[in-house]
């Protein structure tokens, strides 16, 4: 299956969720019980090192198994050490040795003003 797009907006120094609901054509959530996630921000797609990572070991995602729900959070100083501007993403999914993108797009960190 091809990766979704989704394109957002995170306020730089603020707190960040996402919920993701994985789901069939007929709208019925997959389980994803056994599933571990990881998602990593770049400035482009070629960046050695990425600015943010995401991950279930880490905390950054949580993975609701039989709802087939994806929390993704970054906390205020997560996102406070982004560079304002545009980054590349993608959330991958990993169950056994099978690895597949779930979703991909771009991230706008837009600009703090009150520090």
């Amino acid at each position: 299956m091809t990766a979704g797009i989704y394109n957002a907006t995170v306020d730089q120094g603020s707190i960040w969720n996402l919920t993701i609901v994985y789901q069939d054509s007929d709208g019925d959530p997959i389980d994803l019980t056994g599933y571990t996630a990881a998602m990593q921000l770049r400035q482009n797609y070629n960046s050695e090192l990425a600015d943010l990572t995401l991950t279930t070991a880490n905390g950054g995602l949580t993975i609701n198994g039989p709802t087939g729900t994806i929390q993704v959070s970054a906390s205020a100083v997560q996102t406070g050490l982004l560079s304002a501007g545009f980054y590349v993403y993608d959330l991958e999914l990993t169950s056994g040795s099978n690895i597949s993108r779930l979703i991909q797009g771009q991230i706008t960190v837009a600009e703090q003003v009150t520090r």
